[in-house]
């Protein structure tokens, strides 16, 4: 009897994430976004929240070698060059600040792969990652230029319609994306938001 579709594929990124030297097997969920909806095209400075260990932070380094990268993470990340990191909470106004001064600027891409220290019970977990997933929106809209995007990951459950709600007034576009690379079963779905509503 063979092994679950599920598992199978699961496994499958993981071993092709070792094979390529990459930091998680999330960095593939990226890789296809990008492609697909063509993400970092004209971006010139992205900010990258909970970034650690730095699988997707590797990959927008390989799909824009020129890119300026602010990684932010609680935990700490081994270096990549050429890669500002931030330690810090994404919920504390002190951290939010450091990102502010180290960008400078407008930039034009925000992600977050966030997800909180699961404990078991669904809609505690739901509620944990929608919080980060807001707080993904906020720190998006403050520093994202008129043309901007941010990419957020969004578990679908008790207050998700609520939350879908709330991005479509602070973004003109809002889009939910599902990379092949996350499980067909999983209730994890990506929000894309470009140009940010004044």
């Amino acid at each position: 009897m063979g092994r679950p579709k599920k598992l199978h594929r699961k496994e499958h990124y993981y071993r092709e994430a070792k094979r390529r030297g990459y930091r998680a097997r999330s960095a593939f969920k990226l890789m296809q976004i990008a492609k697909t909806h063509h993400l970092l095209r004209g971006v010139s400075t992205v900010v990258e929240l909970c970034s650690s260990p730095g699988g997707w932070t590797q990959v927008i380094r390989q799909l824009s070698n020129t890119a300026r990268i602010i990684a932010v993470d609680l935990a700490p990340m081994e270096p990549l060059e050429g890669v500002i990191f931030i330690q810090g909470d994404i919920t504390d106004p002190d951290t939010v600040e450091k990102i502010v001064a180290a960008a400078g600027s407008r930039v034009d891409l925000v992600l977050s792969d966030c997800s909180p220290k699961v404990t078991g019970y669904w809609e505690v977990d739901v509620a944990r990652q929608l919080a980060l997933a807001e707080t993904t929106i906020e720190i998006g809209h403050r520093l994202l230029g008129r043309n901007g995007k941010v990419l957020a990951k969004v578990f679908q459950g008790p207050g998700f319609q609520e939350f879908l709600r709330t991005a479509r007034g602070r973004f003109h576009t809002v889009r939910l994306l599902k990379p092949d690379a996350s499980r067909r079963t999983s209730a994890e779905v990506y929000l894309l938001g470009i140009g940010p509503v004044p």
